[in-house]
């Protein structure tokens, strides 16, 4: 608690009602792609804030994956100061604005809030967003002090979440970062998987003309791994490179007539349905047209993404199809709730079978099983298992399947000695986000597995600290020769 503040209250504050954060009626923003959460205002923003009871054990701050000084910055908050607050949680997040948006604040922050035992958490995640917007649209991002330059050289593979931390901090510590990614426009699954009602472009375009300014370089529509080797990023004069390709190859089916037209993966449909054509690469630059009938296939968060873009394109009926029950979907609170206000249908325990397509090739029905819970699998969840002769058709024009993510084989097949699991997954230092590669560093992703945005910034400030330390226990650079 700052010094010289009054004593705290803790029954008065657990008496202050939780606020409401105020969201578009589901029957207009269905009709356009604006955020679905409204902005709220600063007395609203300071009452909420006042809900937090200042607790010493701090468990919200605990249970953040970047430790933000929660409590810390509610206070702020509390006493008017929003720029400051925002600058509390920047000390420890890159991306606040995106995480206040985008985290599963009800199994973080907000699910260890001790005013949420009995009565509704405190909205960090509403507040994260409000102050740091606050502070963005009306003074920008702070500038930070640059350290001298290095000489050195990073190159960073991917333009996600990780690969743009490691590229800020990296270059605040003094070293040349250059980002190279695959696709037309920076920001990864930020840009190309983060549909426009959960998050406006404009933040992450904000982002990213910011990271310019500080010297960040782009290399777009550049795949590493392919056009470009490792090797030869370290033959061209890099001193450090850091692979944040994240896990974007969408897990397949594999049932019949999977391949009709009409199946689209969930980035695909994703991608094609949020976005301009001249973002996208050329082979995907068709709109998707969906029909009266969507059904998405998957119970996360993707599958809750494409069955709410679904709507917004038009279709009348939409259909989330999943294989367990609605206690075991790992789709957000938020998102589950949002997307059955807009009127998305979820029906339990049935998987796909087969599909079938008319006399043109495109999908018009599919087949599925029901199913009934077993014993536990890996996940710990219980396994589904078929019910024989259950089986019936659900008729459809368009179906997404949002089943998971798996991460590119590109490197962990071909770089001798780097050590990744059977997945693929790269193994790393847990300190340093080390490879087992000199002078190669990852993180985010495509170490975890799909997981949060969170994670891959924190991945990100720990494998930059890391490249620092290593780059500057290198031996001084010889000047060329004139």
């Amino acid at each position: 608690m700052p010094e010289g503040n009054p004593p705290i209250d803790r029954k008065a504050r657990l008496k202050i009602p939780a606020q409401v954060m105020p969201k578009q009626d589901p029957a207009v923003r269905i009709h356009n792609w604006d955020e679905t959460y409204l902005p709220i205002d600063l007395e609203t923003a300071r009452i909420e804030a006042g809900r937090c009871i200042q607790c010493p054990a701090a468990a919200c701050t605990k249970s953040c994956p970047v430790n933000n000084d929660i409590p810390g910055a509610l206070r702020l908050l509390e006493q008017g100061d929003v720029v400051g607050a925002a600058d509390k949680f920047r000390e420890t997040s890159n991306l606040p604005e995106m995480c206040g948006r985008l985290c599963p604040q009800e199994r973080l922050c907000e699910g260890h809030c001790v005013a949420g035992k009995n009565a509704k958490a405190v909205a960090i995640g509403r507040l994260e967003v409000f102050v740091t917007d606050y502070q963005r649209e009306r003074f920008g991002f702070p500038t930070p002090e640059l350290a001298p330059p290095s000489g050195r050289q990073v190159a960073i593979v991917g333009a996600g979440p990780a690969g743009l931390v490691v590229a800020e901090e990296v270059t605040v510590r003094g070293h040349s970062a250059t980002i190279f990614d695959a696709w037309p426009e920076p920001g990864g699954v930020l840009l190309y998987g983060i549909p426009n009602f959960k998050m406006a472009k404009r933040i992450l375009h904000q982002k990213v003309d910011f990271l310019k300014k500080l010297g960040v370089q782009f290399e777009m529509n550049t795949y590493i791994g392919r056009e470009i080797t490792l090797e030869d990023l370290f033959a061209d004069g890099y001193d450090a490179v850091f692979l944040g390709h994240g896990a974007g190859i969408g897990n397949l089916l594999g049932i019949e007539n999977d391949d009709l037209k009409g199946v689209y993966m969930a980035t695909d449909f994703l991608v094609r349905g949020n976005l301009k054509p001249e973002q996208l690469p050329e082979g995907q630059r068709e709109p998707v047209h969906v029909g009266k009938r969507a059904l998405v296939i998957g119970g996360g968060d993707t599958s809750m993404d494409c069955a709410r873009t679904a709507l917004r394109l038009g279709a009348q009926e939409v259909r989330c199809m999943y294989r367990r029950t609605e206690a075991e979907m790992p789709v957000r609170t938020d998102e589950r709730l949002h997307a059955r206000e807009e009127g998305v249908i979820t029906d339990f325990l049935v998987a796909p079978v087969r599909f079938f397509g008319d006399e043109e090739g495109r999908v018009k029905a599919v087949e599925f099983r029901r199913m009934q819970l077993g014993e536990p699998d890996e996940s710990g969840r219980r396994r589904p298992v078929p019910i024989e002769g259950s089986e019936f058709v659900v008729e459809a024009d368009t179906v997404v399947l949002a089943l998971g993510y798996g991460v590119d084989r590109i490197f962990s097949d071909a770089v001798p000695g780097l050590e990744a699991d059977r997945q693929g997954r790269i193994a790393i230092d847990q300190e340093t986000g080390r490879t087992s590669v000199p002078g190669l560093f990852a993180g985010g992703d495509n170490v975890n597995g799909a997981d949060l945005v969170v994670t891959a910034l924190r991945d990100g400030r720990r494998a930059a600290s890391g490249i620092d330390k290593y780059l500057r226990s290198l031996p001084p650079k010889q000047a060329a020769a004139k």
